[in-house]
């Protein structure tokens, strides 16, 4: 028995429970459920003063493919500042799903808040469906890699080759919207994703090949799980336009040189957003709380304003 077996037999049950939750039906979007949920996630984008551009540039309508960086560990506050504003502009009425990790279907709680959110199992049965379906879909083609990439990564989209979002463009004929995001990457410090301790642990069960280190308050070096308070950074998010990849037709889907092309677009143009957003916003923390600041002040003077005037009514 290797040493990684004991310790990766102590996810089995995860893994057990992750493989019936993933035979159930796939679509669960609750929209009551949401309602309720939406005012939280308003407060949650608020605390790191979530701002979302570019939905003018949207269709009217759905389907469409919104296709994400991801950052910030367990978190990923991108994701939540970018659905709420969505619901927001949008309305309830206009469903926004995502392809969640496997993974995440085996834990008791959190396994229903996602469903009944809009995420539905990562496979490309339920993403095809979605679209056919008239809904819109976001997904995160850099997964747990990207949302853990080291620190130095920040700034980087991090897609790790995964081009089976295009084939699904290709295939549906939908409108591609570059989403991206710029901030989440400050609010944790992510040390390393931890691929060699994975291999020891055996996480490659849920699958999961990252087992990462981060620096978080209060827990310090540690485990992303539990995760910690993310740091309060300013958060920008910008939509589109949208690209149209239907000239290829459907049966591009199969051929690796217009895969690679749609592929080299986005991600490229992806980039080059994400620096721009950076240079425009170096220090998210530092800016969310000179905002913070900077909104306070006026605040204090005009109580103290206030203040006076009734010194002198009382005089």
């Amino acid at each position: 028995m290797s040493q990684s077996e004991p310790v990766a037999g102590a996810f089995e049950p995860i893994d057990q429970r992750m493989r019936e939750k993933l035979a159930e039906h796939p679509f669960q979007r609750d929209e009551a459920f949401l309602g309720r949920l939406l005012p939280l996630m308003e407060l949650f984008s608020r605390y790191f003063d979530g701002e979302v551009s570019g939905f003018e540039t949207l269709p009217a309508e759905g389907p469409m493919l919104l296709v994400g960086n991801h950052s910030g560990g367990v978190i990923v506050p991108d994701t939540a500042v970018t659905i709420a504003a969505w619901y927001r502009e949008r309305g309830i009425g206009d469903p926004l799903l995502g392809l969640a990790f496997d993974g995440a279907f085996g834990i008791p709680g959190f396994e229903t808040l996602m469903r009944k959110l809009g995420e539905i199992p990562a496979n490309h049965e339920n993403a095809e469906r979605a679209l056919e379906t008239g809904n819109s879909l976001l997904v995160y083609p850099g997964g747990a890699r990207e949302a853990f990439r080291p620190w130095t990564d920040r700034n980087r989209i991090v897609f790790s080759g995964h081009k089976g979002f295009v084939k699904l463009a290709l295939r549906t004929g939908v409108p591609v919207v570059p989403v991206v995001a710029h901030g989440g990457h400050h609010t944790i410090f992510v040390l390393s994703r931890g691929e060699a301790i994975a291999k020891r642990l055996g996480t490659a069960v849920l699958p999961l090949p990252i087992a990462p280190i981060v620096l978080q308050i209060p827990w310090g070096v540690s485990t992303p799980v539990p995760p910690g308070i993310p740091l309060p950074a300013k958060i920008k998010v910008e939509l589109g336009p949208p690209l149209d990849w239907s000239r290829y037709g459907p049966e591009a889907a199969e051929d690796p040189e217009i895969v690679d092309r749609c592929y080299e677009e986005i991600t490229g143009r992806m980039q080059c957003t994400l620096d721009r957003l950076a240079r425009e916003l170096p220090y998210p923390v530092a800016q969310r709380l000179l905002g913070l600041l900077s909104r306070s002040r006026p605040e204090a003077e005009e109580q103290g304003r206030h203040e006076g005037r009734g010194d002198e009514i009382a005089r």
